[in-house]
């Protein structure tokens, strides 16, 4: 029996994972998607279900104005004294890369907070603010009571090395305050980029695993043991445990930041980040998803991987077997709660972009910002968790004039999307078109063509096949689908397309989103959405 890789397909990057008995649950970064907090449930470490997004609440998080990639950062997930532990950052200000090159913003607002719950999928606390110091914020539990944060140290000075070792500092689980001073405990090795620290204890030795090479193609998880926890901590004689870097031949790509788990078998377990890039334009559309592979302890005591090379593994023999599928979902919004798979962006306030109950069997949504903003913009879009897939919706819209539209889009960020948009011409009659944000230099919004388009519900149509992605509309009792003549990049929705020094750590999502910056609040109203993946 085996378990094929990634176990989370799609944007689930930065994987923590913790063991209550015979139950696993697996952590994943969010970013500016809100609820924050991804928490998928496994018996087996095959099969996972989504069972939690934490943070919820306006009182928790608030990701108005944070840039495209800050937001939820690596959350870390734990079980002491018989409750759960979850500590993350909300990154603020992010920086990007001046014209010349030069870095504009070493200066960069990371902000590391602490909930916790008595059950998994019940209501988590507010957070408790820890520290501002870096980010990737970890909680070590030590078998004498003690529990100790850990989270990766950012230098701004300049001439520095931004990504400057391992803090740790003692934290008070009785009082949820960090005690004592802080101590650097890890410099890092030569790979650069330390962070995700995670620390274990095994036969009186302190192991520290961090991710370090970047989150690109050098990517890898790196491990340091010593005998006292403050170190000084000796790195693994072999090098890197996991990574891809180097390996053209490698199935899985940007293989680290990873943690450990003692699966059902009592073998130690690696989950890690990893990415799967298209085979033409080597872009990973499908953003940072999240692997397993079984390892094992050697007799001097290092962790490797069962061939002892360091491979990411496609498929992993297990005690289970998990059984991947195609995905065909249909939602019809008949219920009050918004799909489980449907994420917004930033905002608490969800009840200023939609609503469930305003019509029902539909989902409105509210005409607000754009679909750049960093504040509020009505954008309801689950991920893109296969190369080839089709989208399917229908919507009563009627929009006025040019500043309003609505429609089906394929979403990576503000400045990466297809929008398949009906909006309005300078009379108020209907159009539709599509609006791409392309981030090559000297060029953002590209505008297709207009298409006239008649009153009435109108269907719509994303097909994407790995590289390209095609668009059509069906108006109201038509039986046939009209493709627009253009084809689009898909792989644009991307990681690796970019503008100098943006951050790309999400993915690509395929939803609903309407715009009106005339400031009218247009509605528009979506009565499904299907999502079906081909082989």
């Amino acid at each position: 029996m085996t378990i094929r890789n990634p176990i989370l397909r799609g944007f689930n990057p930065d994987p923590s994972i913790a063991r209550v008995g015979d139950d696993f649950y697996l952590a994943t970064s969010t970013f500016e998607w809100f609820p924050g907090v991804q928490i998928h449930h496994s018996k087996d470490l095959a099969n996972w279900e989504l069972v939690a997004r934490p943070l919820r609440r306006a009182s928790q998080l608030d990701m108005r104005g944070n840039p495209d990639s800050c937001g939820v950062w690596a959350p870390d997930l734990s079980f002491a004294n018989g409750r759960f532990h979850l500590t993350f950052t909300d990154v603020k200000r992010y920086g990007r890369t001046t014209v010349d090159g030069a870095m504009g913003a070493s200066l960069r607002d990371f902000h590391n907070y602490y909930v916790w719950a008595d059950a998994i999928d019940g209501e988590w606390s507010d957070p408790v603010y820890l520290n501002s110091s870096g980010f990737d914020p970890a909680l070590f539990h030590d078998d004498d009571g003690k529990s100790w944060l850990l989270n990766m140290l950012w230098d701004h000075r300049p001439g520095r090395r931004r990504f400057a070792g391992v803090l740790m500092q003692e934290f008070d689980l009785a009082s949820q305050q960090l005690v004592g001073e802080r101590h650097k405990i890890f410099e890092g090795t030569r790979l650069g980029f330390t962070e995700g620290p995670h620390l274990y204890k095994r036969d009186g030795w302190y192991h520290l695993l961090v991710a370090e090479g970047g989150t690109e193609r050098n990517h890898a998880v790196v491990m340091a043991r010593s005998r006292s926890i403050f170190g000084t901590y000796e790195v693994h004689p072999d090098g890197p445990v996991m990574t891809s870097a180097n390996k053209p031949d490698a199935p899985l790509a940007r293989a680290g930041h990873g943690d450990l788990v003692d699966g059902p078998d009592g073998e130690p377990w690696l989950v890690y980040l990893c990415g799967r890039p298209l085979a033409v334009s080597d872009r990973c559309v499908l953003g940072r998803e999240t692997a397993i592979q079984r390892m094992r302890w050697g007799e001097d005591g290092w962790l490797r991987t069962e061939d002892g090379k360091a491979n990411p593994l496609l498929e992993v023999d297990s005690p289970a077997r998990s059984a991947p599928t195609l995905t065909d979902e249909r939602y019809d919004f008949d219920s009050p709660d918004l799909p489980a798979p449907f994420q917004w962006l930033r905002t608490p306030c969800p009840e200023h972009l939609f609503s469930l109950s305003e019509r029902a069997g539909y989902l409105r949504l509210f005409g607000r910002e754009t679909i750049g903003s960093h504040f509020e913009q009505s954008l309801v879009a689950r991920r893109q968790q296969a190369f080839r897939y089709t989208a399917e919706t229908s919507v009563d819209v009627t929009p006025a004039n040019f500043q309003q539209a609505a429609g089906l889009i394929c979403y990576y960020n503000s400045t990466k999307f297809h929008f398949l948009q009906i909006t309005a011409d300078d009379h108020g009659r209907r159009q539709i078109q599509v609006m791409s944000a392309i981030p090559t230099e000297g060029q953002c919004n590209v505008v297709m063509q207009p298409v006239a388009l008649a009153d009435g519900p109108v269907g719509l149509r994303v097909d994407v096949d790995h590289e390209v992605a095609r668009f059509a509309y069906r108006p109201q009792g038509s039986g046939d689908w009209c493709w627009l003549p253009q084809y689009f990049d898909a792989s644009i929705l991307s990681d690796e397309a970019t503008f100098p020094g943006m951050p790309n750590f999400t993915g690509t999502f395929v939803g609903m989103a309407c715009y009106d910056v005339s400031g009218a609040k247009m509605p528009a109203d979506f009565d499904c959405f299907r999502y079906t993946e081909r082989e």
